[in-house]
């Protein structure tokens, strides 16, 4: 008897356990890219695009879509600024690199290029670290999407180490 009551407590307080681990949290733990590694990302990805000859902007957004850093190259045009934010957040949107994203979607690009914040152009990539997508670099100003990419891609290159131990 004592062993059944003992039992039916068991499943009582495993029910329990189970159904509270489905409600909401009131606090959400968030990995998302640092201000640190945001900047030096635009940075890297500036003097990458310097090395081949580009003047661009760089914008780095984390998660959300939140903007965490941006840098305009000396002669880069003002409207680089936010065609390079609006690449990051496409990909933040998409969480897959911009230009995948407009060759695999373009039945809705005209569509997406009217929601404020947003463009769907090649030149934004996906941060990853540890298996998290913890933000987006957008370069705007290079002749070409595939160049912007590039630059932002040589940045992630470069600093690639930091990325892939940023979370623990």
């Amino acid at each position: 008897m004592k062993t059944k009551n003992s039992l039916k407590m068991v499943f009582a307080l495993a029910l329990i356990w189970a159904n509270g681990s489905v409600i909401a949290k009131d606090v959400v733990v968030d990995k998302s890219i640092g201000m640190d590694l945001a900047r030096d990302l635009a940075n890297e990805a500036v003097s990458a695009c310097r090395k081949a000859g580009y003047h661009v902007s760089v914008v780095v957004v984390d998660r959300h879509g939140l903007l965490r850093a941006a840098l305009r190259d000396d002669l880069a045009a003002r409207f680089t600024l936010e065609i390079a934010e609006r690449k990051a957040n496409m990909t933040v949107m998409a969480w897959t690199d911009s230009g995948a994203f407009r060759n695999a979607r373009g039945d809705i690009q005209q569509e997406l290029n009217h929601i404020d914040g947003l463009v769907v152009m090649e030149g934004g990539i996906k941060i990853v670290s540890g298996g998290y997508n913890i933000g987006a670099v957008g370069v705007s100003g290079a002749p070409g999407g595939d160049k912007d990419a590039s630059c932002a891609k040589k940045a992630l290159e470069k600093l690639n180490e930091r990325i892939e131990f940023a979370i623990e």
